[in-house]
């Protein structure tokens, strides 16, 4: 197959060359609800066509590609006193997958333990493009599935407003579930 990005043979999506010059993660940080650090990997400009992939058969291959580029390389380094649970945010699955749930596999290590399924919205509206007052007037409404730890790793592909996050993090509080930190592929709020 070709490379998606320079078109040369490649035996995976993108080349390991263009992986390397294009899709080697930077860590990027912000704060949201209660101070909580937001931690990306990528400016959303930088890889925009790369995560729109997620509406379409391509997209498992591609988030698959920039998981391991990013939320694996940082499991890696990443260590905790004690065992974490990290959560996709509303992994629910569109065109047979769910785009969140492969970041969120990507972060397992010995203390960080992906548990999926678990938090999932009663509102399945899109907020993709949407303005902050579309995402103001139609809240997310998480629900949390019983999880045995309580400090909390969530996780989401791209963070724009925090309104999605703040919310996920908001049900985690009412279910006594402590966040220690967000991750997401891209920040939209960076230049």
């Amino acid at each position: 197959m070709k490379c998606l990005m320079c078109e040369s043979f490649s035996l995976t999506h993108i080349c390991s060359t263009c992986q390397t010059t294009f899709l080697t993660p930077s860590i990027y940080k912000r704060k949201i609800l209660n101070n909580i650090e937001v931690i990306s990997f990528y400016k959303y400009r930088d890889i925009k066509t790369l995560l729109h992939t997620k509406h379409t058969d391509l997209g498992y291959y591609i988030y698959s590609i920039l998981a391991k580029n990013s939320l694996k390389f940082f499991a890696d380094e990443f260590s905790y006193p004690d065992i974490i649970t990290s959560i996709a945010v509303d992994d629910y699955a569109h065109n047979g997958y769910s785009h969140t749930a492969v970041l969120n596999k990507a972060l397992k290590n010995k203390c960080i333990i992906p548990k999926f399924n678990k938090l999932r919205a009663k509102n399945r509206v899109s907020y993709s493009g949407k303005s902050r007052e579309f995402r103001l007037l139609n809240p997310r409404e998480f629900q949390l599935k019983d999880i045995d730890t309580n400090e909390v790793i969530l996780v989401d592909d791209i963070i724009t407003t925090g309104l999605t996050l703040n919310s996920a993090i908001k049900t985690m509080q009412n279910n006594n579930k402590n966040t220690l930190f967000c991750i997401t592929l891209a920040d939209a709020s960076l230049n």
